[in-house]
């Protein structure tokens, strides 16, 4: 049985973000450490902007789709997925509890030439702090955090009625494991040896429950799945290693 923290604690794990502050400078070296991250945005970036203009009733060929929209980023890193939202219009807010991938994050915006709010904070303290979104980006964090639960419910409160959140991550099953793990770690060395920790990922459940704690209703569901012969990752109905979800919260009447 896997042990989760107590909901009491918050949802930093300090050598995770020791980990990931270390690796910083390579956050937008496509052939870098986060090469599999640049592999995998394409098929992230284009399922969020196709959820977020059929919710809010946008042109996805504008290329300002998401203008008047605010985002979340959260553990946004060095901003893989806030600059894109930034380009297409969106007023972001990218926040990552290390003040290394903020800083790094905040350089490279100077270098494209865009306007982000980059934070070195935590959820709790956003959720705190009364912030609210249109849309919450919540990718390939909750594997990381200390307490997954905490985390969830604290960024689905930050989503506004009408609004979004998207969560991307690994479920926790022995094909996961397998690919994720052993294979993209320690045999085809993808990523870092011990990115990834087999008792730390989530299995779907345990990202509904929290949400539907919180408010939200789970609208879809998805598998992405890699291709060696492609060299790309594609959207799939498997759902055994990596997934997405997306959930909403109900417009105010």
């Amino acid at each position: 049985m896997t042990v989760r923290p107590d909901a009491t604690q918050g949802t930093i794990d300090s050598e995770e973000v020791a980990r990931f502050s270390a690796m910083a400078q390579d956050w937008w070296d496509p052939t870098g450490k986060f090469k599999p991250l640049h592999k995998f945005n394409p098929v992230r970036l284009s399922y969020i902007k196709q959820e977020v203009c059929r919710q809010f009733g946008r042109d996805p060929k504008a290329v300002d789709a998401f203008k008047g929209l605010r985002f979340l980023d959260i553990g946004c890193g060095g901003g893989l997925l806030s600059e894109p939202m930034a380009r297409l219009g969106a007023d972001v807010v990218g926040a990552d509890p290390s003040e290394t991938n903020i800083e790094i994050a905040r350089l490279h915006m100077k270098t494209s030439g865009l306007e982000i709010d980059y934070r070195a904070e935590t959820a709790e303290s956003l959720a705190a702090a009364g912030e609210s979104f249109d849309v919450v980006l919540n990718m390939e964090v909750v594997e990381h955090v200390a307490n997954a639960p905490l985390f969830l419910k604290s960024t689905a409160g930050m989503v506004r009625p009408g609004g979004l959140m998207f969560v991307a991550t690994i479920n926790r099953t022995l094909k996961a494991y397998a690919l994720a793990i052993v294979g993209a770690e320690y045999v085809l060395r993808w990523l870092p040896k011990g990115t990834h920790s087999y008792e730390k990922l989530v299995r779907p459940g345990e990202i509904e429950a929290p949400l539907g704690e919180a408010g939200l209703s789970i609208v879809d569901r998805l598998g992405v799945t890699f291709n060696p012969l492609t060299d790309s990752w594609s959207r799939s109905r498997d759902m055994d290693v990596n997934y997405m979800m997306l959930a909403a919260r109900e417009q105010a009447e």
